[in-house]
């Protein structure tokens, strides 16, 4: 029987969540639960839990269902093959795709369908992972359209020499005031990152650790309109910083220089945080 590409990618998805424990061992796989979460019907969570049987992720018990296996957790995720696009890849070309300039500001799903080899459900499911993670809105009517985003290298040089200014000047700010309970958290993710590396991650979830960092450090400042100015950067880098992913620029070193400014802070020393913050910004801005 013909595996499509929407069921390899839910077998992925929930693959990972076994290997990586947040489904612990023992656990029930319900087919409604896990419909309801990816937003699909139990036919294709059917067909990804009988992909995750074969694999001896999760085993089959007549009259109760699916259940993790004890010896599950800390494998590795199976190859399930290419049967078409998936999801993660699908997403990949959508943004690769606007980064390069070939999609427009507006587009419909029967333009993209077009271009991209998907079912119209797995299309649909990947735009609205794209809105969740900021980088597309829905139009009204009907289409999507791109959100702002740093589109032309101009564009992009100018914001990382805004954020030179304010966020280095940020550091040095006389109301900066640093939470060492937050501080503590951001570094141990960053070591984690470093130490198992980035490969488990989506686009969203390191870009949600990276501009976490920024927006902690411009909370720290004291100052609401750095902090604004830190957000509405945000806002724009999404789909550079996403493109960045999937390129690898110099991920774990990003993550060592952001530990390092975090280790100049835990010494008090704002003057050689801000300095490093410059070294940063100057370094991202010069690989982009």
């Amino acid at each position: 029987m013909r595996v499509s590409p929407l069921q390899i990618d839910l077998a992925r998805r929930i693959a990972r969540q076994v290997v990586e424990g947040e489904l612990q061992p023992g656990a029930h796989l319900a087919e409604e639960t896990l419909a309801a979460q990816f937003e699909v019907s139990r036919t294709p969570v059917r067909a990804a839990l009988r992909l995750l049987a074969e694999r001896g992720l999760i085993a089959y018990r007549a009259n109760s269902g699916y259940f993790v296996e004890a010896k599950a957790e800390g494998m590795e995720v199976p190859d399930f093959g290419e049967s078409g696009m998936g999801g993660d890849e699908l997403y990949r070309q959508l943004v690769d795709g606007r980064a390069r300039k070939l999609l427009p500001d507006t587009l419909t799903e029967i333009d993209l369908l077009r271009t991209y080899p998907v079912s119209r459900s797995l299309l649909t499911k990947t735009l609205m992972r794209m809105m969740a993670d900021g980088l597309v809105e829905k139009r009204a009517g009907h289409g999507w359209r791109f959100l702002p985003s740093l589109e032309t290298p101009e564009a992009l040089a100018e914001s990382y020499r805004f954020r030179m200014i304010v966020e280095c000047a940020g550091l040095l700010e006389p109301t900066f005031a640093v939470d060492p309970v937050q501080m503590d958290r951001c570094r141990k993710a960053y070591e984690q990152v470093i130490e198992q590396g980035y490969t488990n991650l989506s686009p969203g979830e390191f870009f949600s650790l990276n501009t976490s960092f920024h927006e902690m450090l411009a909370r720290f400042s004291g100052n609401r309109f750095i902090l604004q100015a830190v957000q509405q950067q945000t806002q724009l880098r999404r789909l550079e910083e996403h493109a960045a992913f999937y390129r690898q620029i110099n991920l774990i070193e990003a993550c060592q220089e952001h530990l390092q400014i975090i280790d100049a802070l835990a010494l008090g020393d704002r003057e050689w945080a801000s300095a490093l913050m410059r070294r940063h910004l100057v370094t991202a801005r010069d690989l982009s």
